[in-house]
C-alpha cells in the first residue's frame, strides 16, 4: 500500500470533492480517481458514496481514515527520525499532557529547545492518563505527563516540580461559594460531574470523601474539563477537579480541605525513544 496514495484519500475525505481534492494535489481528476479506485480494490471495500457533486465516506471509510491517519503520522515521524543531524535537529516529538499546571513546565522546556533547534516540532494530545498510555503503547507518543503515583516497571520518568491540588469548581450561584474550601460531606444534594470511575484519581478522591462519597449525587464523569465545566454549568453544580489554570465563565475555584495535592511524572519508554526525543529529554536534565 502506497503511503501517497493513503495522503490522496485523506485529502479527498478532507474536501469531499474529486475536483477540489485533485486541485489540491496538483493532480488531474481522472488520474485521483483512478487511485483512489486501486486503493478500494486493493482493499476489498467502498471507502467513498459518490455522486454527482461530491464522495463522502461509506462507514468502511470513516474506519479506514482513522488507520491511514495513524500510518501517515507515523510514516512521516519516521522519515523525521532518520534524516536528523545532531548539530541540527528535525523532526517531531509527540507529547501526551493531561490537563495540569505542571504543563507549564513543560512549555518552558519546548519553548528552550525551540530557540535552540527551531526546526523541531512537537505534537501535544490532551487526554486522561489512560488515553496517554495506551497511545504510549501504540508508538503514536514518545513523552507523556501522568498524574501521580504512576508504577510503571517499563517506563522511565522525571518528577515534574509543579504540584497539582484538586478542588471543585462551581457555579457563582451555588451557596458554597461563600466558603473558602469543599469539606468532606458539603456536596450532598448537588449533582457533580467527577473523573471518570474506576481511575487510581477516582479511588484517591473517595477515600478523601469517606463515607459521604456513597450519598453524592455524582451526575456525569469526564475525562476533559472544558466540557465537563460546560455540563456543571448548565446544571449549576460542581466539577471535582484540578485546579484549573485557567478560568471558566460563571464557575469558582475552591480547594479541598483537608488539602489533597498530587504531583506529576514525564514518563518515556527507554526502548521505543527516538533519538530526537533523547536529545529533548537530555536537554531537559541539563
Amino acid at each position: 500500500m502506497d503511503i501517497r496514495v493513503l495522503e490522496y484519500f485523506l485529502v479527498t475525505a478532507q474536501e469531499e470533492n474529486i475536483t477540489k481534492a485533485a486541485q489540491r494535489l496538483h493532480l488531474t481528476q481522472p488520474t485521483l480517481s483512478r487511485q483512489l479506485k486501486q486503493l478500494e480494490d486493493e482493499l476489498g471495500t467502498i471507502l467513498f458514496q459518490r455522486t454527482n457533486h461530491s464522495v463522502l465516506l461509506t462507514n468502511e471509510g470513516i474506519l479506514f481514515r482513522r488507520r491511514a491517519q495513524d500510518i501517515v503520522a507515523l510514516t512521516e515521524k519516521a522519515r523525521s527520525e532518520v534524516a536528523h543531524n545532531k548539530h541540527e535537529w528535525t523532526g517531531i516529538i509527540s507529547i501526551g499532557c493531561g490537563e495540569l499546571r505542571a504543563v507549564r513546565e513543560l512549555a518552558v522546556w519546548i519553548n528552550r529547545f525551540q530557540e535552540r533547534f527551531p526546526l523541531v516540532k512537537f505534537d501535544l494530545f490532551s487526554g486522561s492518563s489512560e488515553e496517554i498510555q495506551v497511545k504510549m503503547e501504540e508508538g503514536s507518543l514518545d513523552l507523556g505527563l501522568f498524574l501521580m503515583p504512576f508504577y510503571r516497571s517499563q517506563y522511565t520518568s522525571l518528577r515534574m516540580q509543579t504540584e497539582e491540588r484538586w478542588g471543585v469548581l462551581l457555579h457563582e450561584e451555588h451557596p458554597l461559594t461563600s466558603q473558602k474550601a469543599i469539606r468532606p460531606g458539603d456536596l450532598i444534594g448537588t449533582k457533580v460531574v467527577t473523573i471518570h470511575i474506576d481511575t487510581p484519581v477516582h479511588a484517591e478522591l473517595a477515600k478523601w470523601s469517606g463515607e459521604s462519597a456513597s450519598k453524592m449525587d455524582f451526575s456525569t464523569n469526564y475525562n476533559v474539563l472544558s466540557n465537563a465545566a460546560v455540563i456543571a454549568r448548565e446544571q449549576k453544580g460542581a466539577v471535582i477537579c484540578l485546579e484549573p489554570d485557567c478560568s471558566y465563565e460563571s464557575m469558582y475555584f475552591l480547594p479541598l480541605e483537608p488539602e489533597l495535592k498530587v504531583g506529576s511524572v514525564l514518563a518515556w519508554k527507554e526502548i521505543s525513544c527516538s533519538k530526537l526525543t533523547k536529545a529533548f529529554l537530555e536537554f531537559i536534565k541539563e
